[in-house]
């Protein structure tokens, strides 16, 4: 049996980066949701912040669903 040890880096390598930026995604999602909220306490509206945060959500739920379209297919 070989391994093929730069198909495994590769493999190591797209994992990792997906990984590393779903998280940076969410974590902007979060930072404008709570963007929204500090604008909506002091009275103004931070509807760019709401749009934004929506966004970075609905790309990690399309990331995550193409992601097991991949397992599954």
């Amino acid at each position: 049996m070989k391994i093929d040890w730069a198909a495994l880096g590769s493999v190591f390598g797209v994992s990792l980066s997906a990984t590393v930026a779903l998280v940076a995604l969410f974590t902007l999602g979060m930072v404008g949701l709570s963007r929204h909220e500090a604008a909506t306490e002091q009275g103004g509206a931070a509807t760019l912040a709401r749009t934004g945060a929506y966004a970075c959500f609905a790309l990690c739920a399309a990331a995550v669903t193409y992601g097991i379209w991949l397992i599954v297919a």
